[in-house]
């Protein structure tokens, strides 16, 4: 049997063949990595489309992943949560601030990977800045509620899966490629640095 690691190689290298052979019978280009200005765009444009993701964060013994909804992507791409200050998630930040998002915009595009640091402020402003009525659900002495506290969470890689034109454009190229035998898929994905 392998060492682990080995294993974890080879599988990659595997996945990495697969995707290639696809990509090899695709006429278009579809592979275009995004940095600093148009990184931030793509990562601003994407999480509108989802509004909410995985965050996950590292738990005592494992990965806790969770449901958490965007308030803002800033300037400077970073994304901007509200939290409880007692929450799992704030403990483990403050333990361990690595922290993962995984986004799905729909059923057939909009797919965002980000890794980065998170780190929690209790800055009124921020908070204000960032609230909405809906929230005092959660918080239920609204915006000055002692327990709410801001995450920022500044990515530092992050990996992209979108379409080029729109998914109905995308529909039609992957129907008229299965007719044709071809691979016609309107897909672009690439790496994303801020």
């Amino acid at each position: 049997m392998k060492p682990p690691d080995e294993m974890g190689v080879s599988v990659q290298i595997r996945m990495a063949d697969q995707t290639n052979s696809i990509h090899a019978n695709q006429a278009e280009d579809n592979h275009q990595d995004l940095y600093q200005k148009e990184a931030i765009e793509k990562i601003r444009e994407l999480v509108k489309s989802a509004q909410s993701c995985f965050f996950c964060t590292q738990g005592a013994d494992r990965l806790d992943a969770r449901p958490m909804n965007v308030r803002q992507v800033d300037d400077a791409g970073n994304l901007w949560f509200l939290s409880a200050a007692e929450s799992h998630k704030n403990r483990e930040i403050m333990v361990d601030p690595t922290t993962t998002l995984f986004f799905q915009g729909s059923a057939h595009s909009d797919f965002l990977h980000l890794t980065g640091r998170a780190t929690i402020t209790t800055d009124r402003e921020k908070i204000r800045e960032l609230w909405q009525p809906m929230i005092k659900t959660w918080f239920t002495e609204g915006v000055d509620d002692p327990r709410i506290t801001a995450i920022k969470f500044s990515p530092d890689h992050g990996y992209y899966w979108d379409t080029k034109h729109a998914e109905m454009v995308a529909g039609i190229k992957i129907m008229i490629g299965a007719v044709l035998g071809k691979t016609m898929d309107d897909s672009i994905e690439g790496e994303l640095r801020v």
